[in-house]
């Protein structure tokens, strides 16, 4: 069963049995705002998360996020949640600085 803690989220634990859904989606029907400015179509990256543990349990990288990544305009350990899927197993993730919501209190960047 896939399971997402969101550590900048005061660890904010999601576990879920649809591995076939996006992490954005996921993170949405919880009721956690989330950025996608592109409506989550994957032409953006303001959805983008950090991985801080886990990245072996995501989906591969599809053509939009490689092109991202090739552009520098993803991090190696970045990903864009409307694109990914957490296969099984557990994966940690952090909503980087550059995206955060003006009007959601984050917590510190301990893990």
């Amino acid at each position: 069963m896939p399971r997402l803690e969101i550590i900048n989220l005061s660890h904010r634990i999601i576990s879920y049995s649809e591995p076939e859904k996006s992490v954005l989606s996921v993170i949405h029907a919880h009721g956690i705002d989330w950025m996608h400015a592109c409506g989550a179509k994957g032409r953006c990256t303001t959805c983008c998360m950090e991985i801080v543990q886990g990245m072996e349990n995501l989906s591969p990288l599809n053509e939009l996020e490689r092109k991202f990544h090739e552009a520098n305009r993803l991090a190696p350990n970045e990903r864009q949640a409307c694109q990914v899927h957490i296969r099984s197993g557990e994966v940690q993730v952090k909503v980087p600085k550059r995206y955060q919501f003006p009007h959601i209190k984050y917590s510190e960047d301990v893990y």
